[in-house]
């Protein structure tokens, strides 16, 4: 049976049969039945590795169904994005790669940088917060739309479209930073917002969208692979090692030497309104409860 359901799934490496999404779910569905039945107790290690990929994979297929065509190319941006140049991997995979394969080195006190083949100048900002992650991310994701209330830096955000329970397409405008030596900038992205255990992940990158083309009088900035990681501190769980990637293209003729001051100075202004945002939302708490 084994070898037969192979020979199917195999039929999928061709492009007309990969879009026939009922023969890849009755493979992955048929291969995950037949390797619970070889698993037994003195199953091999690569046995029980297919089996959980094989459930990952039939998942990941059940997602997908109902999607049009349009939003499929945004859950799919989301794992891969493609270049001219070459394929690299989608925003998510990309800052985990930076995060724990290539440690950067320090430009200031807070901020460290790194540049990386194909992306550019990438900033990590690394700081702890009091507040569990669970928090903090129903906050960044949850009244996402709500950032520019307490952020001076942000305009607006507003989401264009969800797909499923994971990607939005956004849109936000920034504000101009003082002197107008940058002037506001708008970016259209698509986001994914995944939770793994008791880390939560928030990964994005620039995509376009037919609601929303470039604005009069708006400069369209691009965001490369951006993330931000939330885990939990390992000395007390209630407190959160928050580490944000980011890689933006401010497009305009603006000098490398005030970008690189623009964009570092974003990330500590942000990591101080969003204390300031949770502080207030503690005080409210407890103004409500008394």
């Amino acid at each position: 049976m084994l070898p037969a359901t192979f020979k199917l799934c195999a039929g999928i490496s061709y492009r007309h049969m990969r879009n026939m999404t009922g023969l890849r779910k009755n493979a992955m569905v048929a291969i995950h039945h037949e390797l619970n039945r070889l698993a037994g107790p003195g199953s091999s290690n690569w046995i029980n590795q297919v089996r959980r990929r094989s459930s990952f994979l039939s998942a990941r297929i059940e997602e997908e169904q109902g999607y049009s065509e349009q939003e499929m190319s945004y859950v799919k941006q989301e794992g891969h994005q493609h270049s001219s140049a070459n394929k690299t991997a989608g925003p998510l995979k990309l800052c985990l790669q930076y995060l724990f394969n290539t440690p950067p080195q320090a430009n200031g006190d807070k901020v460290l940088s790194k540049m990386l083949p194909d992306i550019g100048k990438v900033f990590k900002l690394e700081v702890m917060l009091e507040q569990h992650p669970d928090d903090l991310y129903n906050e960044l994701v949850g009244n996402m739309e709500q950032m520019g209330e307490w952020n001076p830096n942000v305009k607006k955000v507003k989401i264009l479209q969800k797909i499923g329970k994971e990607t939005m397409v956004t849109h936000e405008v920034s504000a101009e930073t003082p002197g107008n030596v940058v002037g506001p900038r708008d970016f259209v992205s698509v986001r994914c917002a995944k939770r793994r255990g008791s880390t939560c992940f928030l990964a994005g990158m620039s995509t376009k969208h037919p609601t929303m083309p470039e604005q009069r009088g708006v400069v369209r900035a691009e965001n490369g692979p951006t993330c931000i990681v939330m885990k939990p501190c390992a000395e007390d769980p209630n407190k959160t090692k928050f580490t944000w990637l980011l890689n933006i293209d401010l497009k305009g003729w603006i000098p490398k030497t005030i970008i690189n001051k623009v964009l570092s100075q974003t990330q500590v202004d942000f990591a101080n309104h969003l204390r300031q945002r949770m502080a207030n939302n503690v005080s409210m708490e407890m103004a409500h409860a008394c």
